[in-house]
């Protein structure tokens, strides 16, 4: 008899107990996480106010960030034995900033962006008296061979800093105005590029050709925001460029940083210093850094390392990964602004949102291009990290008046005045902000009844057709003075006597 194997049995190779247990269908649980938190994360950025909480978070990073290199930073240069000086007094000065522009961000965040809007004329003006008065001898302070600055007991003020956000809002606002007949270019430039120019001319009297440069990126933002044409604004840029290499060739100390660029190795002690050594301090952080407080840059090594040179101190003292967080809360920055901007419907906001962010992620760009020697070295600060000061202020005040503008997205607007304001809006004291109104709208608003909310005229009963009242005269001219007398009578009542659609009583 022949025998029979178990697998022959079965079908298959072994027993049916020791077959393998088929896999049940569907995606591995690997791919699937990719695609639950890309739908988590779409889900949570659809929300009303998810722009608002978006620059919240990286307004707070960025400062903890500055705060924390400040120390690490300052400690050795605030040590002076001759004045008393400890080693966190920098440091203190800069958390008294902070404070400041903690104040200035909650003013930018509540304020009416109207009533901002209004008072930009008036801010430009003042700004411009500014300017004047910082080239007075004994009114303004030469820092740095800079005369841009007013001396106020242990601070300091750079009027050129207001002048950025003044110019940011007025530009907009007259761009908004102007806003249907832009394609005549004597409209698009004027009177926005007359009163730049005069801005630029100040500025580089000081002299500051970083402050300028700062301005340039926020009349070329306002144009751009505009709509301008690509080849106005392509002029402009190419104007702009041989201006700056006209002012850097006229000036001695000017030329030399701009040779020094294009030969950094020529001479490495004297006008490439702080180049190289920022160099050197990314280039011995590695890709974790050395730590905090570990760096070499802190002695004296790198000068001006808490202001203009921070970033260097990072790369030391937290590697290639903390400058990839820097650099990443900076594209932060520009995605939230430009997403704020696209989202408004008010032509102002969207004006003004891109244009504020353009000028800060532009600051940082030229900060972070000379510190790795793309750039030569102009001498712009490192919003919200480096030290304190009046750039520190105002750029807390523009990433508050930002803030102001994503509450002000149609969803977020609804949802504030439905759903109330909210847990940031009931701790901060926000109040909720007023739906957009095209011009068009106000005007007939006014001339209805002079306020936001006029409600229509009440309908009255209206008069028979002629045609119905002369056949009633004719008919009976003894019942014409009752119909009058009826007439006025339903009239006074309202709505009670209203006509029904031939007209007839």
């Amino acid at each position: 008899m022949a025998v029979v194997d178990a697998g022959q049995r079965t079908g298959s190779g072994g027993p049916a107990r020791d077959r393998p247990k088929a896999k049940p269908a569907g995606r591995p649980r690997r791919e699937r996480k990719p695609a639950a938190f890309n739908s988590a994360l779409t889900a949570w950025l659809s929300r009303p106010l998810a722009s608002f909480h978006l620059v919240l978070a990286l307004t707070g990073l960025l400062t903890v960030i500055g705060i924390v290199m400040v120390l690490s930073a300052s400690s050795v240069a605030s040590y002076d034995p001759k004045t008393g000086s400890g080693v966190y007094s920098l440091f203190v000065k800069h958390l008294v900033f902070v404070a400041i522009g903690a104040a200035v961000f909650w003013i930018g965040l509540r304020i009416r962006l109207e009533r901002v809007r209004r008072m930009s004329a008036t801010a430009v003006v003042l700004c411009l008296g500014m300017l004047v008065l910082v080239l007075v001898p004994g009114i303004g302070a030469e820092v740095n061979g800079s005369s841009g600055w007013f001396q106020l007991g242990g601070f300091s003020f750079q009027p050129v800093e207001v002048a950025k956000v003044a110019l940011a809002f007025w530009g907009a606002h007259i761009l908004v105005i102007k806003y249907n007949v832009l394609h005549q270019w004597r409209h698009l430039l004027v009177p926005v590029v007359p009163i730049a120019l005069l801005m630029f001319a100040l500025v580089m009297l000081q002299p500051d050709l970083g402050g300028t440069v700062t301005l340039a990126v926020v009349l070329l933002s306002l144009l751009w925001f505009a709509g301008a044409p690509k080849r106005l604004v392509g002029v402009i840029v190419a104007g702009g460029l041989a201006g700056v290499l006209v002012l850097a060739i006229i000036a001695p100390y000017r030329l030399a940083r701009v040779m020094s660029f294009l030969s950094p190795n020529a001479d490495t002690s004297g006008e490439g210093f702080q180049a190289n050594q920022a160099k050197l301090a990314l280039a011995d952080g590695g890709l974790f850094g050395k730590g905090l407080g570990q760096g070499a840059s802190n002695w004296g090594y790198l000068p001006e390392v808490q202001n203009d040179f921070i970033f260097a101190l990072i790369g030391e003292e937290l590697g290639f990964v903390g400058c990839a967080v820097v650099l990443a809360l900076f594209a932060g920055v520009a995605v939230v602004g430009l997403r704020i901007a696209t989202r408004n419907i008010d032509p102002w906001i969207r004006i003004v949102a891109g244009t504020l962010t353009v000028s800060i992620v532009a600051q940082a760009g030229i900060n972070i291009g000379y510190v790795v020697g793309l750039l030569p070295v102009t001498g712009v600060t490192l919003p919200l990290i480096s030290y304190g000061g009046t750039s520190l202020v105002i750029t807390m005040l523009m990433m508050g008046v930002l803030a102001n503008a994503a509450r002000h997205e149609p969803e977020a607007v609804a949802a504030l005045r439905s759903q109330g304001p909210g847990k940031f809006g009931r701790l901060l004291r926000l109040p909720a902000p007023d739906p957009y109104r095209p011009p068009a709208a106000r005007k007939a608003g006014a001339v209805r009844g002079g306020t936001k909310a006029a409600r229509p005229a009440p309908r009255t009963a209206r008069p028979a057709p002629a045609q119905e009242r002369r056949r009633t005269s004719v008919r009976d001219p003894g019942r014409r003075a009752v119909t009058r007398k009826t007439a006025r009578t339903t009239a006074n009542r309202g709505t009670r006597g209203a006509v029904n659609r031939r007209g007839h009583w």
